[in-house]
């Protein structure tokens, strides 16, 4: 009877030495797991590529597998009782390992759920500020349709046309009246006047006045924008040209000094 007992108390201490021994381990690799759940959580969600995506995953599962079979490699298989308090042991172990396993994903879709919450908030203000601009569009390109709907293109039109007849019209009152000025205060010389040098031939070319000499400059200047030099001819009476050289009003051209332009006061 004695024997017996003795052996009795010796296979529970052997099942109690796997079960701490087995208690250990499943300690060690839950500690490894919730690092690794940890770094998870810090380095975040990462897009991946298409093309890498596929590559990535099987990488992943790859080393998964390869350090899953180490570590049984490594493992030595114990046989444990199969009596009715250690199932039940072993049964509550495992529950209660299911639960904090459940608890951790849980919490983890209640962390993304709250990410998510986030970010569709933010995308519901997006949209909102999106349809106050549209709004906002509307009701102004209402406003540009009404005024255009009021004004016709006929009365445009028309205006345009009044406003570039009143221009013309003051145009030629101005050339007008600058000719006018120019014939009173700076005549052509007198035909009749003999010359100071005799041995000097008369000029056979007809004299412009000064109010043409302007106006071809004027006209050179707005047609030929890009090269309004005007060649001096005969017809230049050089008196008129070195007073609208001496005060500014035309200009020689830096490399040919027999062609002269008009001064560009507009610009």
């Amino acid at each position: 009877m004695s024997d017996l007992n003795l052996d009795s108390t010796t296979d529970v201490e052997v099942v109690t030495d796997a079960e701490e021994e087995l208690m250990k381990e499943c300690e060690e690799l839950w500690k490894g797991l919730e690092d690794c759940q940890k770094k998870l959580l810090l380095f975040g969600t990462e897009t991946l590529t298409d093309s890498n995506a596929q590559l990535s995953v099987s990488l992943m599962q790859m080393k998964c597998l390869t350090a899953e079979l180490s570590q049984l490699q490594k493992e030595t298989p114990t046989v444990v009782p199969l009596n009715e308090d250690m199932l039940v042991t072993l049964g509550k172990e495992e529950f209660q390992k299911l639960r904090h396993d459940l608890e951790m994903v849980l919490s983890c879709i209640q962390s993304k759920n709250a990410k998510l919450k986030e970010d569709l908030q933010r995308q519901q203000q997006w949209l909102d500020e999106q349809e106050q601009i549209k709004e906002t569009l509307n009701v102004v390109y209402s406003e540009l349709k009404n005024q255009v709907a009021t004004f016709p293109e006929s009365r445009v039109f028309n205006e345009l046309k009044t406003k570039i007849l009143n221009i013309k019209k003051y145009k030629k009152k101005l050339l007008t009246a600058l000719g006018e000025f120019l014939e009173d205060h700076f005549p052509l010389p007198d035909k009749s006047a003999k010359k100071k040098k005799r041995n000097v031939k008369e000029s056979t070319a007809q004299l412009i006045t000064l109010h043409e000499i302007l106006e071809t400059l004027i006209n050179r200047l707005f047609d030929a924008p890009h090269n309004p030099y005007v060649k001096i001819t005969d017809s230049f009476w050089p008196p008129y040209i070195e007073l609208l050289l001496r005060n500014g009003i035309a200009l020689r051209h830096p490399e040919d000094p027999t062609q002269i332009r008009l001064e560009a006061f507009h610009q």
